[in-house]
């Protein structure tokens, strides 16, 4: 039985496949041209593309007290980005007021370098720390970074959300140490206690040229000393540390 179905099988005509039509433009529609090969590695120069043409979106906060020590985190935000990105007074050749409370202020800018942008915003906390009594004066600062978390997690969730969510949260705080070659103040462990455990906070030694070189390195590694005493998780955290890579990079930075 097996042999004479073998037989039928192979007097039936073979089955003759179908032609493959291949993908080209003329089987497109009209005016819709191919982009050329696609494959993984092309995922991303696709994936560059798009990001280059959206830009990206980059919230710093600045954070010091001016007074006593004349500190300007708007001159280093310049120098930074090597644009007038600060705040400026409302006339010319006027000083700008600094407010009796922690009032803060932002400032957004569209920066451009070689085709790629970035908008920029610059949140200043002027009167931080410049009172007599300085108790809570964080509380504003907390309270302003909790706010932009919550609004975006509301767009986030919603389900008709927009196609690309303005992007308002912190997400990197640089408060300035006051250059006084000893150790950290009550005032900046309690702020960066409170701040790091929301958002990333950059140490930056303020006016540090008033400092020799040894002093400098000293007082650098006395405020490394307090961070790790107090328990405060500076950026980079070491919860990105888990690729060997970022490991090293985040060592070096450290």
């Amino acid at each position: 039985g097996s042999s004479l179905e073998a037989e039928e099988h192979s007097m039936e005509p073979p089955a003759v496949p179908e032609e493959e039509t291949p993908l080209t433009a003329a089987s497109s529609p009209a005016g819709c041209q191919l982009f050329g090969y696609v494959g993984i590695e092309a995922v991303l120069d696709q994936m560059k593309i798009k990001t280059m043409k959206m830009g990206f979106e980059f919230n710093i906060m600045v954070v010091g007290e001016r007074r006593a020590w004349g500190l300007l985190p708007s001159t280093m935000v310049n120098t930074l980005f090597k644009s007038k990105v600060s705040r400026k007074a409302s006339q010319a050749g006027q000083e700008e007021r600094i407010p009796k409370t922690v009032q803060l202020q932002s400032v957004t800018h569209v920066i451009e370098e070689k085709g790629v942008k970035m908008k920029l915003t610059v949140t200043d906390t002027p009167g931080f720390g410049d009172q007599i009594n300085n108790e809570n004066c964080w509380d504003p600062i907390i309270k302003y970074i909790n706010e932009q978390y919550e609004r975006y997690l509301r767009e986030e969730i919603l389900i008709t959300r927009k196609r690309k969510i303005p992007d308002t949260r912190v997400h990197g705080c640089v408060y300035f140490v006051p250059p006084t070659g000893h150790w950290l103040r009550p005032l900046d462990l309690e702020f960066m206690r409170r701040l790091s455990k929301i958002v990333n906070v950059v140490p930056v030694i303020a006016k540090a040229d008033t400092l020799t070189l040894e002093e400098r390195a000293e007082f650098k590694q006395r405020i490394q000393e307090d961070l790790k005493t107090h328990a405060i998780s500076v950026y980079p955290q070491e919860d990105f540390d888990q690729d060997p890579d970022d490991r090293a990079l985040n060592d070096r930075i450290r």
